[in-house]
């Protein structure tokens, strides 16, 4: 069994989380972190998976930055258990390609051992953010017409 994290710790490293500086996030990632945003790539290139510290600094460094400039980061909820925690707020930028506002809820998981993040999975409200991406709402309707953007619905249960 893996040692419990400090809620410290954990608040610490949200602290430099929120400054997005990939100096002060360093410390905190493990060697060989395993990091996802999990969210729509097309639209928001700093979502998918990084493995090892390299590759996350490098997010924190350009992509992201390249992406959004982050004006917000608000944590409602920090849960800490054992060697996990959980975090769900909201994140709030501006979009660089086109000034758009973009704010959207988040939900952290978190895996640490002595002290460093060596597992991370966000899952974003990838909905909200790609329509406010795409600067308007998914027409969800019946009679939406097929085309790039349009989703369906498919019941993968037999009826």
């Amino acid at each position: 069994m893996a040692a419990p994290v400090r809620r410290s710790v954990v608040k610490a490293f949200y602290q430099a989380f929120a400054t997005r500086d990939p100096v002060k996030i360093a410390p905190f990632l493990a060697a060989d972190v395993d990091w996802m945003i999990v969210g729509p790539v097309d639209l928001l290139r700093f979502c998918g998976q990084r493995r090892g510290k390299a590759a996350v600094l490098e997010l924190f460094r350009r992509t992201i930055p390249e992406v959004i400039h982050l004006t917000g980061f608000v944590q409602d909820v920090l849960l800490v258990d054992k060697d996990r925690a959980a975090s769900y707020g909201r994140l709030s930028g501006v979009r660089r390609e086109d000034g758009r506002t973009i704010s959207y809820r988040y939900a952290h998981f978190l895996r640490f051992a002595a002290d460093k993040v060596v597992e991370f999975r966000s899952v974003i409200d990838s909905f909200d953010a790609a329509e406010q991406v795409l600067g308007h709402p998914f027409d969800l309707s019946h009679e939406a017409k097929p085309g790039l953007g349009d989703l369906k619905v498919v019941n993968l249960v037999p009826a």
